[in-house]
């Protein structure tokens, strides 16, 4: 009778018993997965959701952020109350949500505010506020704080001029930077009459003035000279009132694309309605971890589809 070639059937005994051992180990030592209503993944792309940007992209001055989407809620407990402060470009975002959720959840109060990214942060930290409605990324101090944030919309800095400013073309980013910088100081520089240029700048303490020095000003300071104002107080209703016919200042997009009494400046040709127009930022909701319930339903409800076509309604 022929013998047999291959190995003996006590080598496939052991094998088995090899693989075996190790799935069992494996299986053992996988981390526990906590089911908390808050997923660690990547927000929806703007693929999926226009108005949801995607994570902040790396190489900014603060550190990568964990992003944390939020699940929207089913159903939210008759009082829950939200507080919402912050940045001023996001006052119509802030009303909108507001008016859904409230009609949505009854039972429910969210009670926003709209004093710069700066105090709403502030009053994150002191625990006056639940969230915190930013203009920018938080820096890395913040976020030692305990605060992280989810991104929102996205959000355009629309330069604007007065209804009957002499200024009829658009402006390069160059001749904006110079503007702002104060090293162009009448309108004839750039194209327009002669006339004195008037600066309109936010305070230090909004979230547009910061991402506007960043982003058009490549990091460097606004000018300080006699021609350029800063107002004392971030709110967009005044800063449009100053522009007069000489003046010229920054907004978010959608809080002036309907207005009557300014115009909207292209630069380079591009403007704000327009994809590849240059000066875009997130928007974002600062929280304090680990978030509460009404934190997360608030959350849940703002960054779903439901609640995105919420802020976005007339």
């Amino acid at each position: 009778m022929a013998k047999s070639s291959g190995p003996p059937p006590i080598v496939f005994i052991l094998l088995f018993l090899l693989l075996a051992g190790g799935g069992w180990f494996f299986f053992l030592n996988k981390p526990a997965q906590q089911n908390s209503g808050v997923n660690p993944t990547v927000p929806p792309s703007p693929a999926g959701n226009p108005n949801l940007p995607a994570a902040p992209p790396a190489g900014g001055g603060a550190p990568p952020v964990t992003v944390t989407s939020f699940a929207p809620p089913a159903s939210v407990a008759a009082g829950t109350a939200v507080r919402i402060d912050g940045s001023t470009s996001m006052v119509t975002i802030n009303q909108n949500l507001k008016n859904a959720f409230q009609s949505k959840f009854s039972g429910t109060t969210v009670d926003t505010k709209a004093n710069g990214s700066d105090k709403g942060i502030q009053d994150l930290v002191a625990g006056t506020a639940d969230i915190a409605a930013v203009s920018r990324p938080l820096t890395a101090q913040e976020q030692s704080q305990g605060l992280a944030a989810v991104p929102v919309a996205l959000d355009r800095i629309a330069i604007v001029v007065g209804a009957n400013n002499p200024l009829t073309g658009g402006l390069t980013a160059t001749q904006v930077q110079d503007i702002f910088k104060g090293n162009i100081q009448d309108w004839s520089q750039v194209g327009g009459p002669a006339g004195a240029v008037k600066v309109i700048n936010r305070p230090q303490v909004s979230g547009t003035h910061q991402t506007f020095k960043e982003q058009v000003l490549g990091g460097a300071n606004f000018g300080t000279g006699p021609n350029i104002t800063t107002l004392d107080r971030d709110a967009t209703t005044p800063l449009l009132q100053a522009l007069g016919n000489n003046g010229i200042g920054y907004a978010t997009f959608a809080q002036v694309v309907n207005q009557k009494t300014v115009r909207v400046v292209p630069i380079d040709g591009v403007t704000p309605d327009a994809p590849n127009y240059r000066y875009q930022r997130q928007l974002y909701y600062a929280y304090k971890t680990p978030p509460s319930q009404a934190v997360k339903d608030f959350l849940g409800y703002a960054t779903s589809p439901e609640g995105q076509k919420a802020m976005l309604a007339e």
